[in-house]
């Protein structure tokens, strides 16, 4: 073979790239076998043709894996094996970010649902497309049967429907809840995205009854404090201008004096009111002997009674010494309220019954039951309100605030406990507090 012909093979392998084994052993065997160059083209044309094969086949077996990625990559070698490991590779990255990021979007709806604010999303065309359990809840939908529903053809208040109609949502909207008219929302719409929505809702029940009460209260503070203040600048006008005689006197300051009082009362109650609303839960360390606060009681009621009353006052501790962890002038006024509102609502005559005791449970139980007209039932779960009157004209008429049984409210509630009323008109009422065994002991 001369110089030409190996130059030639020369090229011929350095182009076939994988068939270059082949076209050396082909080239070869025309060598050493006196064959002539064309059988060491053979060679060289036989082994492109098989490594060509094997290169189709090894990308048909990738190109079969990339259409179902989710089967095991096939075991090839060569560039192709290499193209597989990769493309593998990164499928694999790509679930694990998909994967982390449906993880957060988990995380991020959990933190929603335990939320107590409703989120409700909207498509362009205002369909529901998520909606969290409080926003159900709030609306009255149900968030799996009502996804892709429109939502106001399932939320039919006039002025929600207005509101999120008009496209004007720089302020938000109150409305009343699916549950009723005496629970309300405060509901928001922000626009975000190519014409979605976000509806945000809030139940201000709490809130709106918390106004109204604040509204009442000062309207009847106002009452309260210038009907005194009516009579007494009457007065004080009718002795600077008319002439009375020294009965008619004594008797305008004795009606005077009763006025000032009365709003010294109220003045003190409610100082009173603020002063535990605004103070913090009593510590469990300063104990009280109960044996010395019923005394006290026994001897204001008898006061307070003045002998118009079969009055009972029992302990009943089973023979021991029952202290309680309180704070003495707290517990004093409570005590005293209930007994107060027991002498000023029972007709003379009719008995008044108080009573403490330990509980098999360890709780401690303050009772005063009288015998007076009763409480209309509707008028019960309001009692505890400041200046809620069951009968305004003849709870004025006896002297009462209206602020008695909310200091006694709020004392029990700062020390852990419970008032409980039940009455039937005709056959009187009992007023009980129970206090919880953390702060009772027997000695």
């Amino acid at each position: 073979m001369d110089s030409n012909q190996s130059w030639f093979l020369a090229r011929i392998t350095s182009r076939v790239g994988y068939a270059g084994v082949g076209a050396l052993g082909g080239w070869l065997l025309g060598t050493y076998t006196a064959y002539p160059l064309t059988m060491a083209l053979m060679g060289c044309a036989s082994a492109l043709i098989i490594q060509s094969a094997i290169d189709t086949w090894r990308g048909q077996s990738l190109l079969d894996w990339l259409r179902t990625p989710e089967a095991e990559p096939p075991a090839i070698s060569s560039i192709w094996g290499e193209i597989g490991y990769r493309v593998q590779r990164l499928l694999q990255l790509r679930e694990q970010a998909i994967e982390r990021e449906r993880a957060r979007l988990a995380d991020f709806l959990s933190a929603i649902e335990v939320s107590p604010n409703g989120v409700m999303l909207l498509d362009a065309a205002e369909h529901i497309t998520w909606i969290s359990t409080s926003a159900a809840n709030h609306f009255g939908l149900d968030p799996q049967r009502d996804l892709q529903q429109r939502v106001t053809n399932l939320v039919r208040q006039p002025a929600f429907v207005q509101y999120l109609n008009a496209g004007d949502y720089r302020e938000g909207v109150k409305c009343p809840m699916a549950t009723g008219a005496h629970h309300w929302l405060q509901i928001h719409v922000k626009e975000y995205g190519d014409g979605l929505k976000l509806v945000l809702s809030q139940d201000i029940t709490e809130r709106e009854r918390a106004d109204h009460m604040r509204r009442d209260f000062v309207a009847n503070v106002s009452h309260e404090i210038r009907t005194p203040l009516t009579v007494l600048s009457g007065f004080i006008e009718t002795m600077g201008s008319l002439p009375l005689t020294e009965v008619e006197r004594q008797r305008v300051i004795s009606l005077m004096s009763q006025q000032a009082a009365r709003m010294q009362t109220l003045v003190s109650d409610l100082l009173t009111l603020a002063q535990i609303e605004g103070s913090p839960r009593p510590a469990a360390d300063t104990w009280l002997k109960v044996d010395d606060l019923m005394q006290r009681i026994d001897n204001d009621v008898q006061g307070l009674s003045r002998g118009r009353h079969p009055v009972t006052v029992t302990t009943n501790t089973d023979g021991k010494l029952c202290e309680i962890a309180a704070v003495e002038s707290e517990w004093l006024s409570a005590m005293g309220n209930l007994v107060s509102n027991a002498v000023r609502y029972t007709p003379d005559g009719q008995p008044i019954d108080i009573g403490w005791r330990v509980l098999p449970d360890g709780r401690a139980e303050f009772s005063v039951k009288d015998g007076g007209v009763g409480i209309a039932p509707e008028h019960l779960p309001r009692l505890s309100e400041r200046f809620y009157r069951a009968d305004s004209s003849r709870s004025r008429n006896t002297g009462g605030t209206g602020l008695g049984l909310s200091i006694v409210k709020h004392v029990v509630q700062r020390h852990g406990g419970e008032l409980k009323v039940t009455s039937e008109l005709g056959k009187g009422s009992t007023f009980t507090i129970w206090l919880p065994a953390v702060r009772v002991r027997l000695v």
